[in-house]
């Protein structure tokens, strides 16, 4: 996969030559610094942003070949987001940022009790039971970041794509933040892949992928030298 970038005469190669296997039920985390290229791949591999060449697989599916309706109902059943930003719409409470993804399906009224239920089963099992009617307002950061979390389950996605989800978190939130993509990791059997320029995360993925000028490098034996080398 290539993603180039056309500003006025100036040419950005953001991802260059990329080829990426990520297997099913895996654990990835793709290391990196700042403008590395690695947001502009997981948006590829998302169906977020189209590569300038190249083909992205999800279940024998080339994504990028699909309509943009196709593609949306793709993204919504088969992957679950949580960016850097909550995203949290300030206006809804805790309950209802959650269910959101299933406006995009025709619920009937069994139904949509049924995914309420469901939330509510999530959202006790990231600790966030009693905040169902609490605003984002009212929440910590790290409690915001549980809520985008279990908004990206709700759907029951098979594939949980996650861009710097413990960004400008305290040290003590990220580990709890981490030890909960290992719990949906390992209980829910979802395969995650995660961006990030945390180390911590290292020691939790099954697989850690360097990204550095565009390019990604795998089986590292030294992964945090090798980001240190210019």
């Amino acid at each position: 996969m290539r993603k180039v970038y056309r500003i006025g005469n100036q040419t950005i190669e953001a991802v260059k030559g990329v080829s990426l296997q990520i297997n099913q039920g895996e654990m990835a985390v793709i290391l990196g610094h700042s403008g590395s290229g690695k947001t502009t791949l997981v948006s590829m591999i998302g169906g977020l942003t189209r590569p300038t060449d190249g083909n992205v697989y999800i279940e024998n599916v080339d994504i990028w070949t699909l309509n943009d309706k196709r593609l949306s109902l793709f993204r919504n059943k088969k992957i679950g987001f949580v960016f850097q930003t909550f995203s949290l719409l300030p206006s809804l409470n805790v309950m209802n940022n959650v269910v959101m993804p299933t406006i995009f399906s025709n619920i009937n009224k069994r139904e949509s009790k049924e995914i309420k239920s469901k939330a509510i089963f999530i959202l006790n099992d990231l600790g966030m039971g009693d905040k169902v009617r609490s605003y984002p307002s009212e929440l910590s950061g790290g409690e915001q970041r549980r809520v985008a979390i279990a908004r990206a389950l709700i759907n029951d996605p098979d594939i949980i794509l996650a861009d710097e989800p413990t960004g400008e978190l305290d040290i003590r939130t990220e580990h709890k933040i981490i030890e909960i993509f290992q719990k949906i990791n390992e209980e829910y059997k979802k395969t995650i892949i995660v961006v990030s320029h945390s180390l911590s995360w290292i020691e939790s993925a099954k697989t850690v992928i360097i990204m550095k000028d565009g390019l990604t490098y795998r089986d590292i034996s030294d992964p945090v030298g090798f980001l240190k080398k210019v």
